[in-house]
This record gives C-alpha cells, sequence and structure tokens, in this order.
C-alpha cells in the first residue's frame, strides 16, 4: 500500500531500504570470506568434533559472554538442551550468563571480571568444553574464564571478530574468528555458526 504514503514517506522508506540492502550486502560479504576461507571452516568441523567427545564421555558445554553475547551464549545452550533440528534426548549444556542472583552477587561482593569465572570454578569438570564469545575478544570477564577453564583441564573455544592480538585467541585452545571487526556482523556469523555446531553434533549422537 506504498501508494497511499505521502512523498516525504515514501523517501523514507526509499532510505530505508536501501539501508536494508546494504546490510544485508555486508552479512553476504562476511559469509563469503568465511567460506573462502578452508582453515576457518575446519576449525569450525574441529570445534563441533571437540564438543561431541566432550559430550560422549559425560561432559558439559559452558557457554559465556556479554551483551548480544550473553544472548548468543543463552541461545545456544537452549538448543543443546532442548532441541535444534532433531527430536532426541537432551544434551548438556549451560549459559553462564543467565543467574542474575548469582551475576549481581558475584559482581557486587567480588568483581565483575569474575563473573563468569567462580560459577564455572563451581560447576566445571576436566573434560569440560567452554565456549567463550567475545567480539572484541578482550573482555576481562572473559579472560578471566578461559584462564580458569584452563587451569581446570577444560577445553577453551573462543568466538571473536578479526582481531589478530586480542587476549581469546592466546588463550583458547580452538579459536573461531569472523573476518570482520563490525560486531553486528560478527555476532550474526557466531550465531550461523553456533547452528551450524549444534547440527553436527545432534548428527554425530543422535541420528
Amino acid at each position: 500500500v506504498s501508494f497511499l504514503l505521502a512523498a516525504g514517506a515514501l523517501i523514507v522508506v526509499a532510505g530505508a531500504a536501501g539501508l536494508v540492502r546494504e546490510r544485508l550486502e555486508e552479512h553476504g560479504r562476511v559469509m563469503d570470506a568465511l567460506l573462502g576461507d578452508n582453515d576457518r571452516l575446519a576449525v569450525i568441523a574441529v570445534v563441533a568434533e571437540v564438543a561431541t567427545a566432550s559430550l560422549r564421555q559425560g561432559g558439559t558445554l559452558f557457554f559465556c559472554g556479554n551483551g548480544g553475547s550473553a544472548a548468543d551464549s543463552q541461545h545456544i545452550a537452549t538448543e543443546m538442551v532442548s532441541s535444534f533440528l532433531l527430536k532426541r534426548r537432551a544434551l548438556a549444556a549451560e549459559a553462564l550468563s543467565v543467574n542474575t542472583s548469582t551475576l549481581t552477587a558475584i559482581g557486587n561482593d567480588t568483581s565483575f571480571d569474575e563473573v563468569f569465572s567462580r560459577q564455572l570454578e563451581a560447576r566445571g569438570r576436566e573434560g569440560d568444553v567452554l565456549f567463550a564469545i567475545s567480539t572484541s575478544g578482550n573482555s576481562k570477564n572473559i579472560t578471566r574464564v578461559l584462564e580458569t577453564a584452563r587451569s581446570m583441564g577444560i577445553t577453551t573455544i573462543g568466538m571473536t571478530g578479526n582481531n589478530e592480538g586480542c587476549l581469546v585467541r592466546r588463550l583458547s585452545d580452538h579459536c573461531i574468528s569472523v573476518p570482520s571487526g563490525s560486531t553486528p556482523s560478527i555476532q550474526e556469523a557466531h550465531i550461523a555458526i553456533a547452528h551450524i555446531i549444534c547440527e553436527i553434533i545432534e548428527t554425530n549422537l543422535c541420528r
């Protein structure tokens, strides 16, 4: 019903449509860059197999991140516990960003830098896998939980952007890096990659 809109509104819609196209094209460029990098694709496949092996042995997958990455952590853990594409048994996964009482207690009593590491210290075990998500790759509570995980014999998976010198890369056994410096584009790719990992795990364990 665009013909009913005033001329000014039509101009606004046209401008918004241009932005829609621009952002989708940017998303496509990031995905094309991922597709064209066999090393990055191999890391994703390896991470899926590492997570599968942990679950087979009774391990738990832990996820953490800040802001949008906290939401991604909850999203991915939910796919594991509930279901993704298959009707199957629940898989052991937990997001460390969802217990507000614990998060605020640790942040208030100790430090916000410890909000994930303290939880992992309480619940993690050798043989588990930690997915630490940070678009910048340098968030202090993320680097701290990676250090804690390594000291506990927990495999560390970093998910970040294209910051080559970031601490997440150095502290991760395997790092999935998205070839972009744009936070929205990195987060979009993280969810797409996580869905692929979920599918591989389901196929390995439940088909």
